[in-house]
């Protein structure tokens, strides 16, 4: 990875105001990278930015590019014409980060009752990430430089647990398309570049803090912050901190791995392979969907992973 995070490269990194976002800003600029942080959180993109640039190796201003931007990736014009500028400016995109989310609450009825939470999840969580392959991808082949696509999944787009369906839906088919992503760049002759599915654990992020405190300010209530069960203020201890995350994937981009599995303090990578393994057999094994949560197979999951845990 040193070819593509080096000093004088340049990175795009969306949902870059908090979290694993902000978390990766922080450390690029301390290799010397160009730093391009995209969020629509206008003041925490501000403070994520100053604090990025704090943390250059370059303390020559022009030496090294440190830009906030805020921007929809849900809206593709707006990616496109931010792809103009970072080209313009930067002349190339080494590292882009495909990493906004959101996480929004499902309405009291369940999944049949509306279709805001699945539309708005599916425009930020899947169409953000293609907006920014389709604006930077090109541009980024047709460079002849070598880079990379990292695309922030999740582990609920793969075991899919119960309680938030939009959400699973919307990681599920990102890692569709990053797997199809992948496999076209493979195969394309002279590509030099590749993609990545990151798929965090358990981490300590401010996405379920946001989606709240927008839910408040909807309502024109009260925002409690101490109700918010875990953020990157208030830490839970199982989660990971975005910056061990950052650690991970750097570590595992230099192995030359595509699906980036991160465990936790929770959960360990054996375990979430068992719970993975178990989710695709619900198919092979004829099983009722999300048999993981089926009381007909509850006690069976659980023997499974004892006879499976090394």
């Amino acid at each position: 990875m040193s070819s593509i995070m080096g000093p004088g490269k340049t990175a795009v990194i969306t949902g870059a105001s908090s979290g694993i976002g902000r978390g990766a800003a922080l450390d690029f600029a301390a290799r010397g990278m160009n730093v391009w942080l995209v969020d629509v959180d206008e003041a925490e993109l501000q403070a994520a930015t100053k604090l990025a640039k704090s943390k250059c190796q370059q303390q020559d201003a022009s030496q090294q590019t440190i830009e906030g931007r805020v921007v929809d990736v849900s809206d593709e014009a707006a990616m496109m014409a931010l792809a103009d500028e970072v080209f313009a400016k930067s002349g190339n995109c080494h590292f882009l980060f495909n990493n906004a989310g959101i996480q929004l609450s499902v309405p009291e009825g369940g999944i049949l009752a509306n279709n805001h939470a699945m539309k708005s999840t599916l425009d930020v969580n899947l169409y953000g990430p293609m907006n920014g392959c389709l604006a930077f991808c090109p541009r980024m082949k047709a460079s002849g430089e070598e880079g990379i696509v990292v695309n922030t999944g999740s582990k609920q787009g793969i075991t899919m647990p119960p309680g938030n369906l939009p959400y699973n839906v919307s990681k599920a088919a990102l890692k569709c398309y990053t797997e199809g992503l992948e496999h076209d760049l493979r195969n394309t002759i002279d590509c030099k570049v590749r993609s990545a599915l990151l798929v965090p654990g358990w981490v300590n992020t401010s996405i379920v803090l946001k989606n709240e405190r927008k839910e408040a300010l909807a309502k024109d209530a009260n925002f409690d912050l101490d109700s918010v069960f875990f953020h990157e203020e208030k830490p839970a201890s199982g989660a990971w901190m975005p910056q061990q995350v950052i650690d991970f994937m750097v570590e595992e981009l230099d192995k030359g791995k595509f699906y980036l599995i991160c465990p936790d303090n929770d959960v360990d990578r054996e375990t979430d392979n068992i719970r993975m393994t178990w989710t695709m057999q619900d198919i092979t094994q004829n099983r009722p969907p999300l048999s993981r949560w089926h009381p007909d197979y509850k006690d069976k999951f659980t023997e499974y992973l004892k006879e499976h845990k090394k």
